[in-house]
């Protein structure tokens, strides 16, 4: 669906003067605009090991089809490096990653001003100083936060995917 109103070009894929028309891939409509602005859209979802965009838009909406929609809802360009892993490939990529897992990454402290809380992270670097209350952070636990972050994902509820279509197609004839 998404990229079948795309427009399309002529391009000589081979150097040899012969075109064959192509969809035109560097169009890109302001999705993640259209959906951020009306946050009542959504609905949160926590990915577990192994879910796919095809498998959630098949469970949520009833339709595999539809997995583009969560990808630009969540604003994910690259499924590989942005979708979050299963926790076989999670620890594989760890284990490749790092020497030692269990290595520091960096240290956190909190600072507080008035009402205000902020973590710091000061890197693992012989040259910083390390306050007291600083706890330390595993290349593991930095990683796996990580993952933490992209498992959460927002979905927009399924009665405002005819509205969504609708915006995108009407978005797309501009191209």
């Amino acid at each position: 669906m998404y990229f079948r109103k795309f427009p399309k070009v002529e391009v000589d894929v081979y150097g040899d003067g012969s075109k064959v028309l192509m969809t035109d891939i560097t169009k890109r409509v302001r999705f993640y605009d259209m959906v951020r602005k009306n946050n009542v859209l959504l609905d949160y979802y926590d990915v577990k090991s192994g879910e796919t965009p095809e498998y959630i838009a098949d469970t949520y909406y009833g339709d595999v089809n539809l997995h583009w929609v969560i990808l630009l809802t969540n604003n994910i360009t690259d499924f590989y490096s942005e979708w979050p892993m299963s926790v076989e490939k999670f620890e594989e990529y760890v284990y490749e990653k790092y020497a030692d897992v269990n290595d520091t990454h960096h240290w956190e402290f909190n600072q507080t001003s008035g009402d205000t809380t902020l973590t710091i992270e000061i890197p693992n670097d012989s040259a910083n100083t390390i306050p007291v209350d600083a706890v330390e952070v595993t290349n593991y636990e930095y990683e796996d936060r990580l993952q933490q972050q992209r498992r959460r994902i927002r979905l927009i509820k399924p009665e405002y995917i005819p509205k969504i279509k609708q915006e995108l197609q009407s978005r797309m004839r501009g191209y």
